[in-house]
């Protein structure tokens, strides 16, 4: 049996080296693509490069590693089964359970590699990838601004007509658009004829001096009365300076927003994190209610107010103000009732970004987990339906492992897209694909042990459209018989 377990292993690594080398290929490629603004032209060293594909390529292992295990176990148990050798392993009493024993216990030590690979390594070549960044951003600062559009960095966006200098720090024609604090569209504008970035070694602040222009900002005055009249502030400059923070930099989106540091914890730093996190937000909470309930508080009352009883109706206690202190009052509680609706919505959108953030570091903690299942699920998938469907090679095998592994991914993704907008909770939407997916692959290890196939029964649909083409059949041959007698008659 020692030898069959070799064979069998030995097929097995064969054929999973060299399409996880193949995947992990083209998903460099893909990065490569991805960050291909941020590396063409920007004079930076070969070995830079290197470091930027070296650090970035780890993030990839979680994507790469399930599909490779999937996509080789039914190239390997398909080509079994295509060449009989699965026949001669049963005519010998060996099942094919046994035959996936070591096979088992490999995917089983590989799944405990991906978690510690997902715990510790991806965590620090992430950190290393973003102060890379940072790196090539203090040393080439113009990096993070491309001519002719705008470049989102922080809490503003950039927009350059030229740049100019041995490292494209000298710019021309700066439009800067820094949102509101409160998430209310753009509130500054800054226009200006030159600007200059400057970086200092081991700083996390960029420095842009702007030269000849002007600055217009949206003032919003908290009296309610005082913003319908849409006050604005302009002033002209020779020369003003902004410091923009690189740690903020969220120039590009591509698999997650590196400002996040949810990616660069291990499991008992995302524990504590979560932890300081919940308290945190469950303090808002509760100041936001009360400070909301000490607001709401209506204060004015009569002069000549004695008792809660000498009051039926809220009639009676307007009647007891003279016109005038009417007007106030209603002037008053439709000024507090705007300033209560603004404080309101601003906390519920702070609240609820800070909320987003707790959801990014539940997911971020249950990844980890679930990178290990997924080898385990792909896996006793694969096996199953590549002795199912007897192939081998890269025809069939690879149709079914694109079609399993893209379902998966789509609903993965959802389910932590609508965990993060909390939808869902994220325990639930991190383990949505795993939960739709581990049935099946339950039923394809039982038919494929018990040599029960996959047989699939379309009598439901195929019965009813049998039924009405006899029909419709019978209805016109009846048809037919009617005219051919009736002409039979006329003759």
């Amino acid at each position: 049996m020692k030898i069959l377990d070799r064979y069998i292993l030995k097929s097995f690594l064969t054929t999973f080296t060299s399409v996880f080398v193949i995947l992990f290929f083209i998903f460099i490629l893909q990065g490569i693509w991805l960050f291909i603004s941020e590396l063409a032209g920007k004079n930076l060293d070969y070995m830079v490069v290197v470091k930027f594909l070296v650090f970035y390529s780890p993030k990839i292992v979680p994507l790469v590693l399930p599909l490779s295990i999937l996509l080789a176990s039914i190239m390997t148990f398909g080509s079994f089964a295509e060449n009989y050798e699965f026949a001669a392993m049963k005519s010998a009493g060996i099942s094919l359970g046994r035959a996936m024993k070591a096979l088992t216990v490999f995917i089983l030590l590989l799944s405990f590699a991906a978690f510690f690979f997902a715990n510790t390594v991806i965590p620090k070549a992430e950190y290393k990838f973003i102060n890379l960044r940072k790196d090539i951003l203090q040393t080439k600062p113009a990096m993070a601004i491309a001519e002719g559009q705008f470049n989102t960095i922080g809490n503003s966006n950039i927009k350059v007509d030229k740049k100019a200098g041995e490292n494209g720090e000298l710019l021309e024609g700066v439009t800067m658009h820094i949102k509101s604090a409160q998430g209310f569209g753009n509130k500054t504008v800054i226009k200006a004829k030159r600007g200059v970035l400057k970086s200092e070694e081991g700083s996390n602040i960029l420095k842009l001096d702007l030269i000849d222009g002007y600055y217009y900002e949206d003032v919003y005055p908290k009296k309610h009365e005082e913003q319908q009249r849409l006050p604005f502030a302009k002033a002209t400059f020779k020369k003003y300076t902004i410091n923009i923070d690189l740690t903020s930099l969220n120039k590009k989106e591509t698999e997650g927003e590196i400002a996040n540091t949810n990616t660069m914890l291990n499991v008992s730093e995302l524990n504590f994190t979560i932890d300081s996190l919940q308290k945190n937000y469950k303090k808002d909470v509760i100041s936001f209610t009360e400070n909301i309930s000490q607001g709401i508080e209506f204060t004015l009352r009569p002069k000549h107010y004695t008792s809660p009883g000498k009051f039926k109706s809220t009639d009676d206690v307007l009647a007891s103000f003279t016109p005038y202190q009417r007007s106030q009052i209603f002037e008053t509680a439709l000024n507090n009732i705007s300033s209560t609706d603004f404080s309101i919505q601003n906390n519920k959108n702070d609240l609820f970004e800070k909320k987003k953030n707790i959801n990014k570091h539940w997911i971020a903690l249950h990844d980890k987990f679930v990178v290990a299942f997924s080898c385990l699920l792909m896996f006793f998938i694969g096996a199953p339906l590549g002795a199912i469907i007897r192939k081998g090679g890269l025809g069939l095998p690879i149709v079914f492992a694109v079609l399993i592994f893209i379902i998966f991914h789509f609903i993965n993704t959802f389910g932590k897209k609508v965990a993060q907008e909390n939808g869902i909770p994220p325990f639930l939407g991190c383990w949505l694909s795993s939960m739709v997916l581990s049935p099946l692959a339950i039923s394809l290890t039982y038919r494929a042990t018990n040599d029960i196939g996959v047989m699939v029964n379309f009598d439901w649909i195929t019965e009813p459209v049998q039924k009405l083409i006899n029909r419709v059949l019978n209805n016109t041959e009846k048809t037919d018989l009617e005219d051919q007698r009736d002409e039979i008659n006329e003759n």
